[in-house]
């Protein structure tokens, strides 16, 4: 009985067996695949990523070698540790934590053990790797930046993470890919294709060498180089003009919506993000709580715009045509409903017409046109769309849909956010004035305000603002060749444009004028507001500045935004002007204002949230929202305006 019951199951396990062997071979559909097969190793070949340029040419990304330690967790034998740690530089914790970490991820694929070792300890590596049974060296490329200018444009590249080898089967642990900006956006067309080796392994797990003689291996394919749109001078020069200073500075091409210059303020060094110190040196500025260096204020920075909205808010009054250019509107230091005071202004001469009242940035002119745009139609909420479609059209409140890593859509409000906000048809005109200023729930990034000036400086469309000029062997996306039109009808444009030209001429900047170029500009200053203590506290005003030059076939259109730098013309104008001289001549004459900025840092302004003294802002009344006092003098008399706005 026994002996009949061991033949038995002798019997059926060859059945089984015998069973599943002929599934697998006649039955099983399922592709077999070299990646999976155990008994073969895979060597990747990286490919060489393509280099960036600028727009004129130069050099700004490279690549330079790199090696990576690699090793399969389950083929480590026993060694001797100290040894090894020593040439590596890490400490024996260091050692065991890499190891589990990758025997977690898998224990049978290769994984990074250090990244990115120099020339110097590759070399010394090399000549003992052999001792270490698992390990290997694997040669890579990593970035040279050939720049220290346009982290936040270029941004860097770094080890995938789990995510990421989850969602997209290109990848695998340790691989490198682009974090921020063009590495980022472009990361598919810059990093190539990877090649492969398959190597035949025996029993013992020792290399026999190429799979079939390396009939299946492939070649890397290089990345492709791109030129980007950036002008690295005038890149550099913006920077330079930033520093000491928290902000943003987009400059455009309005012919071709290609950016010129995409600053943001604090910046850094892009190469601090290459090599093994990559991760310490990202963690410190990631920490950096209080300049946020890793911020890219021109792209994600929501403002209140300030004055550049109300040209906007003019156009909008003569295509609705609740307004002429010879309509006029008195001051008085302010706009009245009844008896109450809606907004401050500061002293210029009343009543203005449209070119006067863009000129001097008077609030009450702007007040009485935004008014009348939202009256014209029975129902606020009616009026209230209609305005706010207008300002869309400009690509106001909205993602842009551009080539950048990253960005913020801003806030334009409609009858909608009013109705949620007061309640249906519990709200009128006079609640919502301070949007006719570039105040209220209005909000814009830099990018956006460059573009919306850019699109005043075509007389109604704009071509979507992108960073790419060139892919090698390929086009670009036709999206960035296709004009975007406004709803403003174009006739409405010129005094507009005429009213911006006489800022500089007899208006809120005529002290920044540029000799031989016609530029048309508008200053604006925005509230600042923070919580210290959990109080609701303001400080110093940010300066805002937008233009374009020259006035006809503009070649330039830019948008400067300075934190806590008083009114428009005081620091964004000063450096809007310089950027538009160096752009169009290539040399700045104005050496006054270039010395002023870059001899006048905001540091003070910064340090006082963080310095746990008191201060004050004219205490009692706060600063004027649209134009303070137009020279550093009238800054020392304290001449500023009383106000009584509610902010939000």
């Amino acid at each position: 009985m026994r002996k009949l019951l061991l033949t038995s199951i002798v019997f059926s396990v060859g059945l089984i067996f015998i069973a599943r062997l002929f599934y697998l071979q006649v039955y099983n559909q399922d592709t077999y695949s070299l990646y999976d097969d155990n008994a073969i190793r895979k060597v990747y070949d990286y490919p060489k990523r393509g280099y960036v340029y600028d727009r004129n040419g130069k050099l700004l990304v490279a690549n330079q070698p790199s090696y990576d330690v690699m090793f399969i967790p389950r083929e480590v034998k026993p060694l001797d540790t100290l040894e090894f740690c020593s040439l590596l530089r890490i400490t024996k914790e260091d050692f065991n934590r890499i190891y589990d970490k990758a025997y977690i991820y898998s224990p049978r694929l290769p994984s990074v053990f250090i990244p990115q070792l120099s020339r110097e300890e590759y070399a010394v590596l090399q000549e003992k790797i052999r001792k270490f049974q698992g390990f290997y060296i694997q040669k890579r490329s990593l970035r040279d930046y050939q720049t220290t200018i346009g982290a936040n444009v270029l941004g860097d590249i770094g080890e995938v993470n789990n995510a990421i080898i989850d969602n997209n089967p290109y990848y695998n642990m340790g691989d490198l890919i682009g974090k921020q900006g063009v590495e980022k956006t472009y990361e598919e067309i810059l990093r190539g294709v990877k090649g492969i080796k398959f190597i035949q392994k025996d029993r013992f797990n020792r290399d026999l060498g190429p799979y079939k003689d390396g009939i299946y291996d492939t070649l890397p394919k290089a990345g492709h180089d791109i030129t980007i749109t950036i002008d690295a001078v005038l890149q550099e020069y913006g920077e330079l003009l930033m520093q000491n200073k928290r902000g943003g500075i987009i400059a455009i091409e309005p012919s071709s919506g290609e950016i010129l210059a995409m600053v943001s303020a604090p910046t850094y060094n892009p190469n601090l993000l290459v090599g093994r110190q990559r991760s310490a040196n990202f963690s410190k500025l990631y920490n950096d709580s209080i300049a946020k260096p890793l911020f890219d204020r021109g792209l994600q920075a929501q403002y209140p715009p300030g004055s550049p909205f109300k040209v906007l808010n003019a156009l909008i009054g003569l295509q609705e045509q609740v307004v002429t250019t010879d309509d006029q509107f008195g001051c008085r230091m302010g706009y009245y409903v009844g008896s109450r005071r809606l907004t401050g202004c500061h002293s210029h001469s009343s009543p203005l017409a449209m070119n006067g009242g863009i000129a001097q940035s008077c609030n009450a002119y702007f007040a009485n046109v935004y008014r009348r745009i939202i009256d014209k139609h029975k129902d606020a909420g009616d009026g209230m769309d209609v305005w706010s479609n207008h300002v869309k059209s400009f690509g106001l409140g909205n993602y842009l849909n551009n080539d950048l890593a990253v960005g913020q859509k801003g806030r334009i409000p409609d009858a909608a956010f009013y109705d949620k906000w007061y309640g249906k048809d519990r709200w009128a005109s006079t609640y919502i004035i301070s949007n006719a200023i570039g105040q209220g729930e209005v909000e814009a990034t830099p990018i956006q305000l460059a573009n919306m000036v850019a699109a005043i400086g075509n007389r109604g469309y704009y071509f979507t603002p992108h960073i790419i000029k060139n892919i090698e062997g390929e086009k670009i996306d036709s999206k960035y060749t296709t004009p975007n039109y406004t709803t403003i009808d174009k006739q409405y444009f010129e005094p507009v444009v005429q009213g911006m030209f006489d800022v500089y001429n007899h208006g809120t900047a005529s002290t920044l004028q540029v000799p031989g170029i016609e530029i048309c500009g508008k200053t604006g200053t925005a509230e600042n507001f923070v919580r210290i203590n959990g109080v609701k506290t303001q400080l110093t005003d940010h300066s805002i500045f937008v233009a374009f030059a020259p006035k006809d076939n503009p070649k330039i259109a830019i948008a400067v935004f300075v934190e806590n730098g008083y009114w428009g013309s005081r620091f964004a104008g000063r450096i809007a002007s310089l950027m538009i001289e160096k752009y169009i001549k290539g040399e700045i004459t104005r050496k006054d204002m270039e010395t002023w900025i870059l001899t006048h840092g905001l540091e003070t302004e910064y340090s006082k949230p963080y310095s746990g003294k008191p201060f004050t802002i004219n205490k009692g009344a706060t600063i004027d929202i649209v134009e303070p006092p137009k020279t550093d003098k009238d800054l020392k008399k304290n001449s500023v305006n009383v106000k009584a706005k509610t902010t939000n």
